[in-house]
């Protein structure tokens, strides 16, 4: 616009004679004609005003917008103006969204300030400074983990034989129960801290285990194994401050090794005989011992009333002896006028009827013979 305005300006200068426009023809002092060619008509806009003249709406609307002065019309938004007010909302969300933290009512946040320890978070929406300044780290405390040893693809499948006292090889499976007890030193103490715990397990049953026989470990010492390893995994994780707490141990599987199992459980059938036997034979020796005692006692009831009347126990053993003995047998007694059987009861009533004798002919007359 500037350009053309200029060039309006050099165009007297340059033609004598300007050629009527829509508007007329410029008259002297740059005046302008009507449009039916008589003087003070409407000028040709785009002609030098004359000096003195009063400028035009249009003179004054280019003016303006040429930046000459007066009201400033409204103008578009600049890129610079637009790149500007993008940044300020970027930044104003990246405030917000690192400086609000929402903590759940399991969780702790653990606040740093440029790597260092500031505090802690309780549950509930918290404000810090926007990272990088400040950092929150959010840790679980409830929740209750399990992690099963030896972990699988370790040792041949998870397989590691531990040694007991008796010098014999044992194949244990068990797992540990854990929660976070201090989140400070959950995040800053140990640099992996369930590795950690799981070297700490293996560590303190194999020291437990070796302690013990096969059969406790294989038996009734399970349990206090257990509770044992808890306690020495405790004491050493408070040492680490590695900010662990244990909850329990069980021992899910003990076996002896795959190599040897085979033999094992022939062994173990072989022991399970050798006990039966055993029971047997106590079983029977007590039955033999208290039958010997319960004699012995009556022999010394039988004793002491002998010592009172000998003649008098001594013939009622007598009588006791033989009746125990004649009791099952089949007896003949024998009479000074004759002999005569004498068969129990019960085989008396087996024989047969005997036919009775004829006295006729073999009776002697009465008063013969005398």
């Amino acid at each position: 616009m500037t350009i053309l305005t200029g060039w309006f300006q050099r165009a007297p200068a340059l033609h004598i004679d300007q050629p009527k426009g829509p508007w007329g023809g410029s008259g002297e002092n740059g005046g302008g004609a009507s449009g039916d060619g008589k003087p003070g008509g409407p000028r040709n806009p785009w002609s030098v005003p004359p000096k003195g003249a009063k400028p035009s709406a249009l003179d004054d609307f280019l003016r303006r917008a040429r930046g000459g002065g007066g009201p400033v019309m409204p103008q578009a938004p600049r890129p610079r103006t637009l790149w500007g007010i993008g940044a300020a909302l970027i930044v104003g969300g990246w405030v917000v969204f690192t400086s609000f933290h929402p903590i759940g009512p399991q969780q702790r946040g653990v606040v740093t300030y440029f790597g260092a320890y500031a505090r802690t978070l309780d549950p509930g929406i918290s404000l810090t400074l926007p990272a990088p300044i400040a950092t929150v780290t959010k840790v679980d405390v409830q929740n209750i983990r399990t992690d099963d040893l030896p972990a699988e693809g370790e040792g041949g499948g998870g397989e590691r034989p531990m040694l007991t006292r008796d010098g014999n090889l044992i194949d244990l499976a068990y797992s540990v129960r854990w929660n976070i007890s201090n989140p400070e030193d959950y995040v800053f103490q140990i640099k992996d801290p369930r590795e950690t715990l799981k070297a700490v397990g293996e560590s303190a049953m194999r020291e437990e285990v070796a302690n013990v026989t096969l059969d406790e470990a294989l038996g009734p010492g399970r349990t206090a194994i257990e509770g044992l390893v808890q306690e020495r995994m405790q004491r050493i994780l408070d040492g680490y401050r590695s900010g662990l707490r244990i909850q329990g141990v069980a021992i899910k599987q003990a076996d002896p090794p795959a190599a040897v199992n085979d033999a094992f459980k022939d062994v173990t059938a072989a022991q399970s005989d050798a006990a039966t036997a055993r029971n047997n034979a106590t079983s029977y020796a007590q039955q033999r011992i208290a039958q010997a005692q319960g004699e012995a006692a009556a022999f010394d009831v039988y004793y002491t009333q002998y010592r009172l009347a000998p003649e008098v126990t001594r013939r009622r053993m007598y009588y006791e002896t033989m009746e125990a003995v004649l009791a099952n047998t089949d007896k003949t007694i024998v009479e000074p006028n004759g002999v005569m059987p004498y068969l129990p009861l019960d085989r008396a009533r087996k024989l047969p009827d005997a036919p009775a004798a004829d006295t006729s002919a073999g009776a002697p007359a009465s008063g013969g013979g005398q």
